[in-house]
């Protein structure tokens, strides 16, 4: 079986050697998706300090971010958001944020409810609160 990369400007850059999405049959696999900004890396409520560390953040502003760059991403695989089968939820703070992600999510899936896991991770590879992890079928 072959499978298929997809990368986009539409989101923001990986921070690592790997691609936005690959293609694999009638699915399609996302890596890991952050709010940060597809035009300047920025995340979306992020203060730090002069050292780079959180000072305060805005989950509902990241959680708005990686919704739109889980689109972004989506659509450049040839796939759209009503297509999406199973979603996992990475939190860096899962008392303070999963009510607000929630509810955010609860939104935003309504009319499409894949499964779904949420788990509390100490850190992420950037300074961010929120990365999902996305299979959805491929194709319109």
């Amino acid at each position: 079986m072959t499978s298929q990369a997809t990368t986009t400007d539409n989101a923001p850059k990986p921070v690592g050697l790997y691609p936005h999405a690959r293609q694999v049959g009638e699915l399609l696999f996302l890596s890991g998706v952050g709010p940060r900004s597809a035009a300047d890396g920025s995340v979306p409520g992020l203060v730090l300090d002069d050292e780079g560390n959180i000072v305060a953040y805005d989950i509902e502003a990241e959680v708005r971010s990686v919704f739109a760059n889980v689109r972004a991403i989506l659509e450049a695989a040839g796939s759209r958001w009503e297509r999406i089968v199973d979603v996992t939820v990475f939190l860096t703070n899962m008392k303070r944020d999963f009510a607000a992600f929630n509810r955010l999510y609860a939104e935003a899936f309504k009319d499409n409810q894949p499964t779904r896991t949420t788990v509390e991770v100490g850190a992420l590879p950037t300074p961010i609160a929120v990365e999902l992890k996305v299979i959805a079928l491929a194709g319109r």
